[in-house]
Formats: C-alpha cells, structure tokens, sequence
C-alpha cells in the first residue's frame, strides 16, 4: 500500500464523525459554556484569541512585507513620471485580474486539504498536495502569458489610451517570469502556514525586501530601464523569497514528516483539489476584480492619465488595510481547520466566533485610517497636485468599503 492518503479519502472521509450534526455541536457547546460559567468562557476566548494572534501576526507582517515591496515599486514608477506611474498602475492592475488572482484563488483550494490533514496527523497528504498545487498552478500560468503577451491590443480595443497602453504592457511582458515564481510562492506558503509556521515567512520576507531596494537602484537607476526594471526586480524579488523558503524547509527538515519525494500521485485525483480549488478562485477573484477593474474604468474618464494614477494609489492604500483582516482570516481558517481534523467542533466554532468579533473591529479601524490620512496619503508617491486632490476626495469613500471586509472572514469560514 503507498504511503501517501489521497485527498478524497480526506474529503469523503470527514476527520467530524458524521453522527455529529451541526446543531448537535452549537447544543453542545452552548451547554458546556453554560455549566462552565462566564468566567470560564471569557478565559477560553482569550486563550483562543492568543493563539489565532500567534498565527495572524508573523502573517500581517509577512503581508507588510509584501506591501513594501509593491510600496517600493510604486514609489519608484512614481519618480519615472505620470506616464510610468500611470502605466504600471494599469499593468499591476491587468496582471492582477487575469493572473495574480487566479493563481492565489486556485491555491487556496489545498489550505482546506491540509489544514484537516495535519490537524488529523495524515502529514504525508501536505506533500503530495503541495505538489498537486504547484502542478496545476503551473498549468494555468500558460494561458495567462498567452493573455499578458497580447495585453496592448487587448486594452486598446477596450478603449484605454494607447500611449499608456504601450507603457503597461513592456511593464507585463518583462512581468512573465513572476508567473513561475508565483507558481510556487502560494503553495510554499499555504503549506508553512497550514503547520502554524509562520514566523520564518515574515523572516524569509524581510530578507527578499531588503534586497528590493538595491535591486530597484540597480535596475532603474544604474541600468536606466525605466517601467522594465521596475518589473523585473518585482520578479527578481518574488524568485528571491521562493530560494529562502525552500532553503528553510530542507535545512530545518520542516519536510522530513510531509515529504515522500515526487509521486505520481500528484497528477491523480485532481478533482478533489478542483472542486476546492475553483470556488476558492471564483471567491478571490471577486474580492480582486471590483479593484482593478475601476482602473480599467479610470482610462476610459477625461484626463486617464491622472485618473488612473490616482487609483493606482488608492488600490495600494486598500492593499495595506486589507492585508489585517486577510491575515486574520487565514489564520482562523488555519485554527478551525486544526481543529475539525482533530475532532474537536466546540473549538473551531470558538475560534470562528472569535475571528469575526476581530474582523468587526479591524474594519472600523480601517474606517478610522482612511478618513485621518486623506490629505497626506497621496503626497508620498507624487508631487502632481491633481492626484493628491483626487486622491483624498475618494478615501473616505474607500474607508466606508473597508468596513464590510469583515465579510471575507464570514465568507471564507463558512
């Protein structure tokens, strides 16, 4: 018999016993929380609250991490000029609905999978999924270069300005590597996360950032390549932080209980991965594509050039806010994961009632961030009067939108 537990078995074979019913374990846990009494319930929320916060918190600054380095390349197109800054805005906003989303959608169908596994102790199955989930990324990133080598025709007939066009697509065509990249970043870091590790994200992150400021020197000042080097230490950096997490796998044996080796069985039973894979994207997508699509809608508005500028910068505002409740939600999703595999449902329901008490608060003060920053924000990507105008007439709009972010939490629990 392989080593290796399929998917499906752990899908058609739930680790909750099938003789416990939703409303038998809400009837449960409700009695437990009478006859421990209030004191009792407040204590196991606050416990459970910590251990959420021992997972979000390597994860937000992970995330801060990431926005850096996004923060860094916006800062430094934004010091190219209006058109560069303008160009990128519309390119990172592209790739993002036909590419970045998709990848990060379809690899969030192995969280589940592997979140029961290892809660389950079935650690052989993370292998094998990780390798299923790098496979069909990889797969997918085809017809996305197929797309993104194409974007200039494709956003002159959607009626964007073909001066920015050209801008934004030497920006995506020197982008095609990230794709590789990508193609295993998301899988790295489902797989870390789903065994709690997380702080050696935030480390191997910080590193990569460190490197991203020489890089984007080097490349666009030295080298003098303009929007192209922009792009390529965007992708240097991803390809960066891919070496430094498997360096730590294999040098801390973080594989040795999960890993059998290459098999076979990652090319098998995909559709247990699929039918995870594509709800989860479609989600994703959703949150995603609302953002990138007003910088769509900004080029086809009098003055694009500054209209979409302006909302290239509100994104990255939303970016930083949204990476607090995103990290919240994985981490909760993690811990009631964790705990369905071990077939404890009285803690998951706690650590899901705790994780949207949470998600209230960060998305009031969301609210609260946009509404204070509104007229200093802009001014640290541009000097152009009429983007920083434009840009803190909208975030308080923005900011009033952060407060239903809370809805992915619910959303990705249930």
């Amino acid at each position: 018999m392989s080593e290796f537990t399929s998917d499906s078995d752990v899908l058609d074979d739930p680790f909750i016993p099938k003789s416990i019913t939703l409303t038998q374990a809400s009837k449960s846990c409700y009695s437990t929380i009478q006859k421990t009494g209030m004191a009792v319930s407040v204590n196991l929320a606050i416990k459970e609250a910590i251990a959420i916060a021992n997972i979000a918190v390597p994860m937000i600054l992970t995330g801060l991490m990431f926005y850096s380095r996004s923060l860094i390349s916006m800062l430094f197109l934004g010091r190219l000029g209006e058109l560069a800054l303008a160009g990128g805005s519309l390119a990172i906003g592209f790739a993002n609905i036909t590419g970045y989303s998709i990848l990060s959608g379809l690899a969030m169908g192995m969280e589940p999978i592997c979140g029961q596994a290892f809660g389950a102790k079935r650690y052989t199955v993370l292998g094998v999924t990780l390798q299923r989930t790098i496979l069909l990324l990889l797969v997918s990133s085809l017809p996305i270069s197929i797309l993104w080598i194409n974007m200039r025709k494709i956003l002159i007939l959607c009626g964007q300005d073909e001066t920015i066009a050209n801008e934004a697509q030497w920006y995506l065509v020197y982008s095609l590597p990230d794709l590789l990249a990508q193609s295993f970043l998301h899988p790295l870091r489902i797989y870390l996360r789903t065994q709690s590790i997380t702080l050696p994200l935030t480390c191997c992150a910080v590193l990569s950032i460190l490197l991203h400021i020489p890089i984007n020197y080097f490349l666009v000042s030295n080298l003098k390549l303009g929007i192209k080097g922009v792009a390529l230490s965007a992708v240097w950096t991803n390809f960066n932080l891919v070496a430094s997490l498997i360096i730590y796998i294999l040098y801390f044996g973080v594989h040795k209980r999960t890993w059998g080796g290459f098999s076979v069985e990652c090319f098998k039973e995909l559709k247990s991965l699929l039918d995870l894979a594509i709800p989860s994207c479609i989600a994703v997508c959703l949150e995603w594509w609302w953002y990138e699509i007003m910088i769509l809608l900004c080029g086809l508005l009098l003055n694009p050039t500054t209209t979409i500028a302006s909302m290239g910068i509100l994104n990255q505002t939303t970016a930083l806010i949204y990476i607090f409740p995103s990290s919240l939600s994985f981490s909760v999703s993690t811990r009631v994961g964790n705990e369905l595999g071990a077939n404890h449902p009285q803690k998951a329901k706690l650590a899901a009632f705790v994780g949207l008490y949470c998600g209230f608060m960060l998305g009031l003060s969301a609210f609260v961030f946009d509404v204070t920053v509104k007229n200093q924000w802009a001014s640290m990507f541009t000097g152009d009067k009429q983007i920083i105008a434009l840009t803190s007439l909208v975030l308080p709009i923005i900011g009033l939108c952060e407060l239903g972010n809370v809805g992915c939490l619910e959303a990705r629990l249930s």
